[in-house]
């Protein structure tokens, strides 16, 4: 699904799951000048209250001074559905709240937002089970996208089968070869729900097949779907009546209805009814499918011999070579690493100039570069105890920051590594 084929790492997995409960996982937003936005707040039962000193109201509507800064902690939302629910709660406009980048949703979670010209005496009426606003102070400079240095994860992982010795013996062992750097590839979730479609939709629009793509993006079915929704998307594929689908999609399947009810109306307009979703989802779809190419460069440079250090033909950041995050503008690179270039685009049928989406401009991508080697920092085992929910069994508190941009889950896969406790598992 998302070409991730290849270990960094030899020493053996621990196995164990993942997110058992929501504060298993915590994201701390580093912010520039190294500053962690510490989750505090939220535990699996309670959420605590904190005292809480709040700014003046903005005294001037013409001060420079208009965005206020306010740090965020969430409880299982995602960062969409939470900034709808602070701007509905403040009678703003979502687009007048601004963030650095997208947290995860079963987790706990701290982040900053900017608000322009926020009504901080609604602000301090704000009530959430599930979120928490605090320490807010004004500022000239809205939260843009990118604008943090990284995050710093503290993850639980569960049912480890193995004796304390041996757990710590193995996870010190990874962590001794995962600071000489792992492959960086964009993780499961780059790629969608468990549904895991995000790239093959944006392989469509980028290859001009729009009406493909949203059909694609609302009908494609995942088996551990619920069976409403399973049913839904099926009589959609089958019928393309989209006056019934508004009737059979849940309420909580938000974007898929949005499109839908738009194809009520207009049902030959795809573009425009895609274009009603939100623009930092409708960029997914086609970062997506970046990714995935990106995944397969990795693993065409491991298959090959070529490795993933600096070689002839790289273009290298502080020392480190990356590989395209392919768009409109990429150039073909030289030597070997070009032949890989050009092999992964020849087999998938695209060109660098079908990045450039004449029926839904928006979406489209010049290109970038990323480093194909992660460096995780501060990797840490905090540490192991007997697991309340699994009997019998350990678990282990690890935890580690990483640069913006970059997956927790691609350093939990070479810790865990399951795809081989799996094979072992079947071959027994």
């Amino acid at each position: 699904m998302s070409a991730i084929n290849h270990y960094s790492t030899s020493a053996p997995g621990i196995g164990g799951v993942l997110r058992k409960r929501i504060a298993d996982f915590i994201v701390e937003e580093v912010a520039p000048g190294n500053e962690i936005c510490e989750a505090m707040v939220f535990t699996d039962s309670e959420k605590k209250t904190l005292e809480k000193k709040w700014p003046a109201p903005l005294a001037d509507e013409r001060a420079k001074e208009n965005q206020l800064i306010v740090k965020m902690e969430k409880f299982n939302v995602d960062t969409a559905n939470a900034l709808r629910r602070i701007a509905r709660a403040l009678h703003t406009s979502r687009k007048r709240i601004g963030f650095a980048g997208m947290k995860d949703k079963r987790a706990i979670t701290c982040q900053r937002i900017s608000i322009w010209k926020a009504d901080v005496e609604l602000l301090k009426a704000f009530d959430s089970r599930y979120i928490d606003l605090r320490e807010a102070e004004w500022s000239d400079k809205r939260v843009e996208i990118g604008d943090l240095i990284g995050n710093k994860f503290t993850i639980m992982v569960r049912n480890l089968q193995l004796e304390k010795e041996e757990l710590e013996r193995r996870i010190n062992a990874c962590f001794g070869e995962i600071k000489g750097g792992i492959a960086n590839y964009f993780g499961e979730q780059r790629f969608g729900g468990i549904r895991g479609i995000t790239h093959l939709v944006g392989k469509e629009f980028i290859m001009g097949n729009t009406e493909n793509a949203v059909m694609l993006y609302l009908t494609a079915i995942d088996e551990r779907e619920e069976e409403d929704i399973k049913n839904a998307r099926k009589n959609l594929a089958d019928t393309k009546d989209f006056s019934r689908a508004i009737n059979e999609f849940p309420p909580k399947y938000r974007y898929e209805r949005i499109i839908i009810h738009h194809l009520c109306k207009y049902p030959k307009d795809f573009v425009g009814a895609f274009s009603r979703l939100p623009k930092s989802l409708t960029y997914m779809f086609t970062h997506a499918y970046q990714s995935y190419l990106f995944n397969q460069i990795i693993n065409k440079r491991i298959e090959s011999g070529l490795g993933l250090q600096a070689a002839e033909g790289d273009v290298l950041e502080d020392g480190i070579a990356t590989a395209q995050l392919f768009g409109f503008e990429s150039k073909f690179s030289e030597g070997k690493v070009g032949e890989i270039e050009r092999e992964v685009l020849g087999k998938e049928g695209i060109k660098p100039e079908d990045f450039y989406i004449k029926a839904f401009p928006q979406i489209s991508s010049k290109g970038a570069r990323k480093t194909i080697l992660l460096f995780p920092q501060d990797l840490k085992l905090e540490e192991i105890a007997y697991d309340e929910y699994f009997e019998g069994a350990l678990k282990a508190k690890i935890s580690f920051t990483l640069e913006k941009g970059n997956y927790a889950t691609t350093v939990l896969r070479e810790l865990m590594k399951p795809e081989q406790l799996k094979d072992v598992q079947e071959n027994k």
